[in-house]
């Protein structure tokens, strides 16, 4: 009995088990592209039988998709070869015009979009079950498979002359923090956290120091009854001690080691300088995942910012790091003092040395950093001279009034965000 002479039933049942077969390499196919290679690695250590499969085809692309093709184009014609005998005897002529047209109509949704898009929506579950059929197939095709990568590979080498190479696997910091922010699932603060650790690669020690002004310290040259009564009152547990300017640090004090001399041993100021070890100086523009190693490796808590001058900017601690990563956790009594004020209108009144970067953060806000650090440093670069008097101006869509000039600063502004941005103006106000 010939092939030819098959009933038309049993030839129309073949055809269904070909579809079954097409939609199962298409299938496959988009499946095993889809896979999240990350996700992969970690079921492959947890020993996954389906994943451990998958990812050693997946070490070979090129056998695995042409084991796939193969497959998939010997499946594709055969069935195209009975559904023209179908026609033929069916129709006649006519018939073998329309086997073609009904037959890419059926693999068109039944081989190709339904078993590709459930494919795609559920790539592991088809995997991991479709790959203990690829790999016997692979040994069965493997002599035809063999031969279509020589010949296409001799094809694409030319092609790929002078081209990058794709890149790999890794991540760079912006698509790390993508896969974090998008792909943590029920992890809270932690998905937060692992963000702002992503972040202090672009954030740099002069973005979060304790500003020259602001540094609490001891001047030797003060009488001892106030240092003393200085480190007794402090809430910093370590202190700059100075000479005449910060720009002398002679030693930095654990006020540890002084708390036994506070009964009155402490006679004299050489005795405070003993106590002290030598100072620990960073460069300013030192990105923080940079410092908090070199913070671990030096055996340090606190480092004095300076300058390309050498000049003392300011104060940088192991906390203020840690608090860039998880966030504040300080008892500090200063700390509890509001620098931003909300007003009933809606608009805030900040004190001029607030830290742009921690504006952002409380309100929400997008002010400008990359240029100064403080609002009053963004206020002066945006005027491009300290005002006499008061006045209002707007940077995007931020509408400021500065409140009190004082000592060639401002020292109080008041801060309205309008919504949408309005072009910048500036006019003047009287005190």
């Amino acid at each position: 009995m010939s092939f030819s002479e098959f009933p038309v039933w049993i030839l129309g049942m073949s055809i269904v088990v070909l579809t079954a077969f097409s939609a199962y390499f298409s299938g496959t196919e988009t499946a095993m592209m889809s896979l999240n290679r990350y996700r992969l690695r970690h079921l492959v250590k947890e020993k996954h039988r389906g994943a451990r499969r998958a990812n050693r085809m997946l070490r070979r692309p090129d056998r695995l998709l042409g084991v796939i093709l193969v497959g998939n184009n010997l499946v594709n014609f055969t069935a195209a070869t009975i559904a023209t005998m179908i026609g033929l005897r069916l129709f006649g002529d006519t018939g073998v015009l329309l086997a073609p047209w009904v037959l890419t109509l059926t693999f068109l949704i039944f081989a190709e979009v339904a078993p590709k898009t459930l494919a795609a929506q559920h790539p592991e579950a088809w995997s991991f079950r479709a790959v203990f059929g690829l790999q016997p197939l692979l040994k069965v095709f493997y002599p035809a498979v063999a031969f279509v990568n020589w010949i296409s590979n001799a094809l694409v080498s030319p092609l790929m002359r002078g081209i990058d190479r794709a890149p790999g696997d890794g991540l760079s910091r912006e698509e790390l923090r993508t896969v974090v922010n998008e792909g943590g699932v029920s992890v809270g603060e932690r998905q937060s956290m692992l963000v702002r650790l992503l972040d202090l690669e672009s954030v740099s020690v002069n973005d979060i120091m304790v500003p020259r002004s602001e540094i609490v310290g001891v001047d030797v040259d003060d009488d001892l009854a106030d240092i003393i009564n200085l480190t007794a009152t402090s809430q910093h547990t370590l202190l700059p001690v100075y000479k005449e300017s910060i720009n002398n640090v002679l030693g930095i004090l654990h006020l540890r080691r002084l708390s036994r001399f506070l009964n009155g041993e402490l006679t004299s100021k050489a005795d405070l300088l003993q106590l002290t070890r030598e100072p620990y100086y960073v460069p300013e523009a030192t990105p923080l995942h940079t410092q908090l190693l070199n913070f671990q490796k030096e055996k340090q808590r606190i480092a004095l910012v300076v300058d390309e001058y050498g000049d003392v900017q300011g104060i940088v601690t192991l906390e203020d790091i840690l608090e860039e990563i998880v966030g504040e956790f300080t008892s500090d009594y200063a700390s509890n003092m509001p620098e931003i004020s909300a007003q009933e209108d809606g608009s805030y009144v900040i004190d001029g040395m607030a830290v742009l970067r921690e504006i952002n953060r409380a309100l929400r806000w997008e002010l400008p950093t990359n240029g100064p650090k403080t609002l009053n440093g963004l206020v002066l670069e945006y005027l491009e001279t300290i005002p006499e008097s008061n006045l209002c101006l707007q940077i995007d869509e931020y509408q400021i009034e500065t409140l009190q000039i004082k000592d060639h600063m401002v020292k109080n502004l008041k801060i309205r965000r309008l919504e949408p941005a309005q072009p910048a103006e500036i006019s003047d106000e009287e005190d």
